[in-house]
């Protein structure tokens, strides 16, 4: 009889192991575009890297600890959007009337339920805004005032517009005033993707858009589809780079449907339609996914994208430049 209790109780051990040893994976950038060796220190170069890795480790040690991915992608793009670093949040590019726009959106992959907001001014962290557009309320993307005032009525925390100012972005800015010229002019957006311990998948953008933008323009990152999307049954992207391409050719879902439908790796979907479909027609930027295996795939067709990942296996990368990347980046494996 002794024996006949254990034996319930050995088969629930080893499931909780069997759950717990579930592959979580998360991959994460923080733009691309002009990045160029030569024209960044060494100091700089530290800089992004270390943030780089101390997002992508937060993020993975969440993940194995259980957390759900919805908590993972805004807790590290969180992080993202509080340094001065990046374009999104504190460090947002100015637009044309010199102040910020900020966009994000946020989508899971089980139920495909997403929520964005677009031209937001006063929202410390827009991709809470997002996730509360996705929770609380019945519509997927809310934009200008009425996303300012619906995160507010959220209790999100809310600051004045320069708080996103930085000196680095006020001198973008003038010198895009003097000749239209900047580095920073369309490629700065965070991105975060995650597959959990559910085997869910999730994915979250935000961004200050592009310098000198008018007219309330917006690009690919609140959209879904286009610089935001997550499906369990193929992959989850966050896009970045030049976003009136990334809109019309729908790069984010279009990699998707690529593993849903022709059955082939992400990294030979996400591959195909940066360096082919992209590059053909001019667009620049990159993608980082994963799969519902824990593969990842961090592609790019410019000189770099910031980017951190760690696979379904544990494998880890943190990088800038092309000539950075690890043997064997992206590679997709059936364990």
């Amino acid at each position: 009889m002794a024996c006949r209790r254990l034996f319930p109780l050995i088969f629930l051990a080893l499931c909780g192991t069997l759950a717990h040893a579930a592959p979580v994976a998360i991959a994460l950038h923080g733009g691309a575009g002009t990045l160029s060796r030569e024209t960044m220190t060494v100091e700089q170069q530290r800089d992004y890297l270390k943030i780089l890795d101390t997002a992508v480790e937060t993020g993975y040690a969440l993940l194995k600890d259980g957390s759900s991915g919805s908590q993972v992608v805004r807790d590290v793009i969180r992080l993202l959007e509080d340094s001065p670093l990046f374009n999104a949040g504190h460090g947002a590019v100015f637009n044309w009337e010199g102040s910020h726009e900020l966009d994000a959106a946020m989508m899971r992959g089980d139920t495909l339920a997403a929520g964005a907001v677009a031209g937001v001014t006063r929202v410390k962290n827009p991709i809470e805004a997002a996730y509360a557009v996705m929770t609380e309320s019945p519509h997927v993307l809310l934009s200008g005032q009425g996303a300012d005032a619906f995160a507010e009525s959220q209790n999100l925390q809310m600051v004045d517009n320069t708080y996103f100012s930085t000196p680095r972005r006020a001198a973008a800015w003038e010198q895009y005033r003097a000749d239209r010229k900047t580095v920073d002019a369309k490629h700065g957006t965070v991105g975060v993707v995650v597959l959990d311990s559910d085997g869910n998948l999730f994915a979250g953008t935000s961004t200050g858009g592009m310098t000198g933008k008018r007219w309330g323009r917006i690009g690919d990152s609140p959209l879904i589809g286009a610089g935001t999307y997550a499906d369990n049954t193929s992959c989850a992207v966050s896009a970045t780079g030049h976003g009136e391409f990334f809109i019309r050719w729908q790069v984010a879902s279009d990699i998707c449907a690529r593993v849903k439908y022709q059955k082939i790796y992400l990294q030979a979907a996400a591959t195909h339609v940066i360096h082919a479909e992209l590059a053909s027609v001019g667009g620049d930027g990159g993608v980082v996914a994963v799969d519902p295996r824990g593969n990842v795939a961090l592609v790019f067709n410019t000189e770099g994208m910031y980017r951190a990942s760690i696979n379904g296996r544990g494998e880890k990368e943190v990088a800038i430049f092309s000539e950075d990347s690890v043997e064997g980046e992206g590679v997709d494996s059936d364990g």
